[in-house]
């Protein structure tokens, strides 16, 4: 049966970063990286709809080895996925990935100090099984097979055309149509304004609101620092500087939540026609980070409604009718074309059916350490983001962790990592802590966090560069064991 050391799961943003990391930090390693879908970029691959662009800033959704040097800081999504092509063809990565095999199963082995893998061939059906020293999953959080849509009732008497971004058609004409957007979170942000210069006016209809705040899509002080610097002095600062600066925002939306909703709300009120309602259209129930913040470029959103283009309704669906929605005001919004931006559904570590020694893993129950790994699951890290910054600076702190682990597995002759507690009074928390709804819904179904350091996840990039990057790999919560097999000869002699 074919061995890898390490086993990657995924080539989107986060599996190309991996695989870099290993190549580069872990020469002696064999790996593969498994893509269930038949092209690489992930999320930037996935999502066709208009208007896709980043909600991070691209100096710290970018990696630190190759950082990224195109204009905007909030870039588009054509753009972004060009970018982890590029990264991965220079590299070489591009030739270790092997697209359409779906992981759907992985036990731990003891005695054998390694992972059995069952795969499936997306395109043929057929069963593939291998081993790995190390399964390192890099597959993100949520289905990319559907999102999620709420039962609307009515919904099969609408005669014009219904789509949810995920599904985006490549085909769909919405020229000179009118378009009904369901939703408030980044997706509808997003396709609203970016549509409504096609459309024949689009309606967003939301809910409740969702905090807004508007971005130059080129950064100013990113730009000044690239001209006056050298790239390998620049793009360092620049990174920390944003890092810093989106984490300073979040601590003070925790600590002074009033002052900041009325910094966001003097941010938009200019931006909007004199005597615009606000307080229904834009002040949220919520305390800002309770939910992710989202940003428009240039305020795209803001001036689509100034021109007429775009129309906030913040009402509830009552049912869809033949011609449109009707709320529960009594309203009918007529539609040509209705969009479900409803959001995603999550799903943790691609749905793969874990097992530890033929124990099936019970998810639920488990802490992550370090926000990486699994309580009591050896050889198994997870490239998660943060949720109030840049996906990408977490995950290039867990890669290097990564790579110093399985390092120092090979330094010391030890061949199993386990992340094992031993405090009694660590109790469980929610690991994402947001309210948001793709977060609740699924909940239960997702490990947890712990109420303390290694169990806890902080959500603060200085914290865990300290944590990760700058402090040695063994602690109180990481068991080694496991040792390498001495060979029959050394032993008889």
């Amino acid at each position: 049966m074919e061995h890898v050391d390490v086993l990657i799961v995924g080539a989107g943003l986060s599996g190309v970063g991996a695989a870099h990391y290993v190549q580069t930090e872990c020469p002696w390693a064999t790996y593969a990286v498994f893509e269930a879908r038949d092209s690489i970029g992930g999320t930037w691959d996935l999502f066709r709809y208009p208007g896709i662009r980043s909600d991070s800033d691209m100096f710290t959704l970018g990696y630190t080895f190759r950082p990224w040097d195109g204009e905007k800081s909030i870039a588009d999504g054509a753009s972004i996925l060009q970018y982890i092509r590029d990264t991965a063809a220079e590299a070489g990565i591009d030739q270790k990935i092997r697209f359409r095999h779906r992981i759907v199963a992985a036990d731990w082995s003891t005695p054998d100090a390694r992972w059995r893998i069952t795969a499936e061939r997306t395109d043929t059906g057929e069963t593939v099984q291998l081993t790995c020293g190390f399964l390192f999953s890099c597959s993100g959080y949520y289905r990319y097979d559907k999102g999620y849509l709420p039962d609307f009732p009515g919904m099969d008497r609408f005669l014009g055309t219904l789509v949810h971004p995920q599904k985006w058609p490549d085909d769909l004409d919405y020229a000179g149509k009118r378009v009904v957007v369901i939703g408030s979170g980044a997706t509808a942000i997003t396709l609203v304004p970016s549509m409504a210069p096609v459309a024949g006016h689009v309606t967003m209809l939301q809910r409740s609101p969702t905090y807004i705040a508007s971005l130059p899509a080129k950064n100013p002080v990113a730009d000044i620092l690239r001209k006056v610097l050298p790239q390998r002095v620049s793009a360092p600062l620049i990174r920390w500087i944003l890092a810093l600066g989106t984490q300073a925002s979040y601590v003070i939306s925790k600590r002074r939540p009033g002052l900041v909703k009325w910094v966001l709300r003097r941010g938009i009120q200019g931006q909007l026609p004199k005597g615009y309602d606000l307080d229904t259209h834009f002040t949220p129930k919520y305390n800002p980070w309770d939910q992710r913040l989202c940003v428009v470029p240039n305020g795209d959103l803001f001036k689509a409604i100034r021109g007429g283009s775009v129309d906030i309704v913040t009402d509830h669906v009552d049912t869809f009718t033949e011609k449109g929605i009707k709320l529960q005001s009594g309203q009918e919004l007529e539609a040509d074309v209705v969009v479900t931006a409803t959001g995603i559904e999550l799903l943790f570590i691609g749905g793969i059916e874990v097992s530890v020694d033929g124990e099936p893993l019970d998810l639920p129950s488990k802490l992550t350490y370090k926000g990486m790994m699994l309580e009591g699951v050896p050889n198994l890290a997870l490239a998660i983001g943060y949720t109030n910054a840049s996906w990408t600076l977490k995950c290039d702190l867990t890669c290097d962790y990564v790579t110093r682990l399985l390092n120092h597995m090979r330094e010391t002759g030890l061949r199993q990592c386990t992340p094992q507690n031993s405090d009694a009074s660590v109790t469980a928390e929610p690991l994402l802590g947001l309210s948001s709804g793709y977060v609740t819904r699924s909940a239960d179904r997702f490990p947890k966090q712990g109420s303390r350091f290694p169990w806890q996840v902080h959500q603060s990039y200085l914290r865990d560069y300290r944590a990760l990057k700058l402090k040695g790999i063994e602690d109180e919560a990481m068991v080694f064991s496991n040792p390498e097999p001495v060979p029959l000869a050394a032993a008889s002699a």
